[in-house]
């Protein structure tokens, strides 16, 4: 699909808009949403919660980072007592980390704090406009995710996408996609 050139600018505006938003809110609200669990711990705590025990290696696959990160992280996640670990009943040299009560309480308070955020900011919206939002921004975040796999081209910045060609067709655009549940 091909973007006009002011609904590509407005759009990465707006994206640039809410990080720079997240990052400006990030360091003070760290400590209420996270508590004492850190910033890496809900990446690698939900996997754990959804799929449950599973070796460092599967786990480091699942969130898209080295094993070696993932190994410090699970590794200061175990010493505040969020995971727990035990020997692979498959492979005694391997261990499985599975998610503790402490990581489980974690996740729940900041699944708490992320709801108080959403009805806040939300207040003004009705129940469509959230769902459509919700759907179209799985859709973005999918489609990001698909563009960083993509080796980048060579010779610089990507152009801007052009205007379409003008059409004769009078097919209506399709409707939305109903979204789906929040896959993470």
């Amino acid at each position: 699909m091909q973007l006009t050139p002011e609904t590509s600018e407005r759009l990465t505006a707006g994206v640039a808009r809410l990080v720079r938003t997240v990052k400006h809110l990030g360091p003070r609200a760290a400590a209420d949403l996270y508590g004492d669990l850190p910033s890496f711990g809900w990446a690698l705590l939900v996997p754990l919660e959804q799929d449950g025990a599973q070796r460092c290696s599967a786990l480091a696959e699942r969130v898209g980072v080295d094993v070696s990160v993932a190994s410090r992280q699970v590794a200061a996640l175990e010493r505040a007592g969020y995971v727990e670990r035990r020997p692979d009943p498959l492979d005694g040299r391997a261990s499985l980390i599975s998610i503790s009560d402490a990581g489980s309480a974690a996740l729940l308070h900041t699944r708490g704090v992320r709801g108080r955020w959403a009805v806040e900011a939300l207040a003004d919206w009705t129940e469509g406009e959230a769902r459509e939002f919700s759907g179209l921004l799985e859709k973005l975040a999918d489609g990001l995710d698909r563009a960083g796999r993509r080796p980048a081209r060579a010779g610089g910045p990507v152009p801007a996408a052009r205007a379409p060609a003008t059409s004769t067709s009078t097919t209506p655009a399709p409707a939305p996609a109903t979204p789906g549940e929040n896959r993470r």
